[in-house]
């Protein structure tokens, strides 16, 4: 999910700040329903939650789902650096 660029720029916007959609195609340069979308998957992912404010939708990054993807990767890196690591053989 965050593997995508614009995704992942959007993720580092909202780390500063709570944003609309139309400060998000400004910020980006990418096309409103571009930016929708990725709002969607970011949001049914659970990295990011939204807050009506008249006609417009704020959005604000949740830390700790971010937290927790962090914690995911840096447990797998440390299991790559195990000694004990195995190899399969081939065949």
């Amino acid at each position: 999910m965050l593997a995508d660029p614009m995704r992942a720029r959007i993720v580092e916007l909202l780390a500063d700040e709570e944003l609309c959609t139309c400060h998000l195609v400004e910020l980006t340069g990418a096309r409103q329903t571009n930016v929708s979308n990725h709002l969607r998957v970011l949001r049914h992912a659970g990295l990011v939650q939204t807050e009506p404010v008249g006609r417009y939708t704020y959005y604000r990054l949740r830390p700790e789902a971010l937290a927790a993807v962090a914690a995911h990767y840096r447990d797998l890196a440390e299991r790559g650096t195990r000694p004990e690591r195995g190899r399969r053989p081939c065949g």
